[in-house]
Parts: structure tokens; C-alpha cells; sequence
């Protein structure tokens, strides 16, 4: 090849390394493998997730919030993969569907899920009661003692009041942290490792799950538990606004889709377009879902597709990264990842701070109502006028 045809040639492809993987070996480890081996197809979306992790979304302090969905936490992913991310300072608050914190609490409180097969037949498991997830398996008693778990703390004086899922699930994680230790038990729930470093958990629907399924129960009995839907709303919404006013960047990290993943983007769309607060959208989003977007569907709806919303910054969307797989092949490799790339960061301990957070996006807010008030106005004015209705 001649001088001018190379110099074209590497001009051409300079924004592209070669593709030249190594032979792996019995030793390799799994971030070694990520780096040196996903090079294409999923596999190499899901190396840029890792990266988008480690060098973007976790330096310098930036806030990450992490959407669940799909049975993770039966699959053990909970002790495997999210305990170890929430003790390290690599996710500073969630948003669950309210099942998985349910069969979170299976593992805290030391009960059996088993691992089975997807084709055993479930009719007789029903007569046998035994429960099945996909593969995993467990007795019907565990649901039973679950929910008598549940039933018996949340009539603490403390649940008698309405309460943002946040403060119910610190408030959960509390309990199940002391029986945990009575168990002798040692990182066994999310919860309880959620409580003991101050990382807030949302849900997006709490009366979707056994766990709203019981207190629903409870307040036939007179209890006052009620879930404080909009402090949800202000106060996720605050999260973000509190990182992005601070210096700090806001990321996303999404597994599955679902109501949890609405729910973490909606935040900037609160913030700009409800509050009439001036942002640009999270910083960096990643996705790992099975959903595919042609469906119109939340779940599979494109970091391209939230930027419309203002759900994403818009120029930070060539740093945005969705890796089409199953979760539970996704987590464990972007935990080991991120662990063995990243020191673990002090912790943000944002539930500590979720009333000084709340307040300021509410005085923020209330700074700018008046002019979210004149353009509303003009708006509704201007909508009634296209349609006949102005001066009637």
C-alpha cells in the first residue's frame, strides 16, 4: 500500500480502533473480557456500556440513578450484583417495581428460593405448593411468612402516616437490617444495605405488588399507611435538579423499561416542562432491555426519542447507550466491571437529605411559578382562540 493510499486508509477509519480480539484464556477476568473481547453486535454495545459507566457517568462524582424491572432480585441479583453497587458508591438512588423489593425480602429474612427449570409442570407444582418464577422456585410459605413480616411492622406508630415510598422503604429496610443481624446474616437484602447507606428507593407503583398488596390489606384493619404519590414525583424530581444545580452530572441507568423507567426519566420533563425550571435533560443514559422500539412501546423507546421530551441533553446523545439483552447477563458483567475499574466513591447519602433536597426544587419552583402562570395562560388563551372559544 503506498504512503498516500495509507494515510487515507487510517484518515478514513481514525474514529474506529481495529477490530483484533486475543485469544482468551483460562484466566481472563471479566472486565478484561468486556474490553478485549465484546468488540461487536450486543456484545460490543455492551462494552460501551461499561465504558459509558466507568469514564463518564461514575467520575467526578456524578449522581446515578438506577430504574429496576423484571424479576432480578429472585434471581439473586440482588446479593450478587446490587448490594455490592449500592455499598460502593456506584448507584445513589433507585427506582424499583415494588416485586422486586418484595422477594428482596425473602433473602433477608434468610428464606429458600431454589433454582429449577422453566418446563417442570406447573399444574403439579400448584398441588405440591411450590411457587415458580421462569427457573426459580419456592414454597408457597414463603409468601405467607413474607407477608405476615410485612403485616407486622408496618403497624409500628412510625407507618401510621402518609409517607413518599422512599421514607417507607428506608423505613422497611430498617427492620429488615436488625433481623438480619439477629440471623447473623450479612448482605443478604437490598433494602437493608439501601437503609444502611442512605440510598433512596423509589416506587413508581406501589400498590403493583405484594408488598402494596398488604398494606392495602392493612388499611381495611384502620391503618393510616398511605403512599405519598406526589412527594414521589418532587422528590425524584429534586434528585436531579440538586445534582444538575450543583455541578454534578445526572445519568440514568436502565434495566428493563417499564413504569420504573418512565418514572426516573420523567424527572427532567417535571423539572422544565410542569415546573418551569430551565435544564437540558440527563446527561448520560444507558439501557439494557429485550424491548425492541418499533412497538411504540416505553421499554423500548431510543435515548433519540427522549431527547424530543426533554429526557435527555441533547448533546450529550452520542454518549447514550442501549445494549439489547437480558438483564441477568448484563448486570453481573457491568458489576464486575465497573468494581474492578472504578474505586468505590463515598456515598452520597442522599435519603439523609431528602427534605433540604425537596425544598430546594420547591423554592425553586415557586420562584418561577409566576411566569409558569403567564405562559400557561397565553397558551390556554391562544388554544381557545384556534377553536372558537375565546370571549364565549
Amino acid at each position: 500500500m503506498s504512503r498516500k493510499n495509507a494515510h487515507t486508509f487510517s484518515r478514513k477509519f481514525a474514529a474506529y480502533p481495529r477490530l483484533n480480539p486475543f485469544g482468551i484464556g483460562r484466566d481472563i477476568s471479566a472486565a478484561d473480557l468486556i474490553d478485549q473481547s465484546m468488540l461487536a453486535y450486543n456484545g460490543g454495545r455492551l462494552r460501551e456500556a461499561a465504558q459509558l459507566l466507568a469514564r463518564k457517568m461514575l467520575p467526578k462524582n456524578g449522581t446515578i440513578g438506577l430504574s429496576l424491572t423484571g424479576a432480578l432480585t429472585p434471581a439473586g441479583l440482588g446479593k450478587s450484583c446490587l448490594i455490592p453497587l449500592i455499598r460502593g458508591g456506584y448507584v445513589d438512588w433507585i427506582i424499583s417495581t415494588g416485586a422486586n423489593l418484595y422477594h428482596d425480602l425473602h433473602f433477608g429474612l434468610d428464606m429458600h428460593l431454589h433454582s429449577g427449570s422453566p418446563f417442570l409442570n406447573d399444574v403439579e407444582l400448584h398441588k405440591d405448593g411450590v411457587i415458580r418464577i421462569y427457573d426459580v422456585l419456592f414454597d408457597y410459605n414463603v409468601l405467607l411468612d413474607t407477608d405476615a413480616f410485612i403485616r407486622e411492622v408496618i403497624q409500628g406508630p412510625e407507618f401510621q402516616r402518609p409517607m413518599g415510598t422512599d421514607e417507607f422503604h428506608y423505613l422497611l429496610g430498617k427492620y429488615v437490617s436488625e433481623r438480619g443481624r439477629r440471623l447473623g446474616l450479612k448482605d443478604s437484602s437490598v433494602l437493608a444495605a439501601a437503609y444502611d447507606c442512605g440510598v433512596p428507593i423509589f416506587t413508581s407503583s406501589p400498590g403493583d405488588s405484594s408488598i402494596g398488596m398488604n398494606v392495602a390489606a392493612m388499611a381495611l384493619r384502620g391503618s393510616d399507611l398511605m403512599f405519598d404519590v406526589n412527594r414521589d414525583v418532587n422528590q425524584t424530581a429534586g434528585i436531579v435538579y440538586a445534582a444538575k444545580s450543583g455541578g454534578l452530572t445526572s445519568s440514568v441507568w436502565i434495566l428493563g423499561g417499564g413504569s420504573p423507567k418512565n418514572f426516573m426519566l420523567q424527572t427532567e420533563p417535571q423539572i422544565q416542562e410542569v415546573m418551569g425550571i430551565q435544564e437540558k435533560g440527563h446527561d448520560y443514559f444507558l439501557q439494557c432491555t429485550d424491548a425492541r422500539p418499533d412497538t411504540g412501546g416505553l421499554s423500548g423507546a431510543t435515548p433519540a426519542e427522549a431527547v424530543s421530551w426533554g429526557k435527555v441533553d441533547p448533546d450529550k446523545l452520542p454518549d447514550s447507550v442501549v445494549c439489547y439483552t437480558d438483564s441477568t447477563i448484563a448486570l453481573p458483567l457491568l458489576t464486575a466491571y465497573v468494581t474492578a475499574r472504578v474505586k468505590p466513591r463515598k456515598l452520597k447519602r442522599l435519603y439523609d437529605r431528602r427534605d433540604a433536597i425537596l425544598d430546594t426544587v420547591r423554592n425553586k419552583y415557586l420562584s418561577t411559578g409566576t411566569v409558569t402562570k403567564v405562559l400557561t395562560s397565553r397558551k390556554v388563551a391562544k388554544r381557545s382562540s384556534s377553536v372558537g372559544l375565546k370571549n364565549t
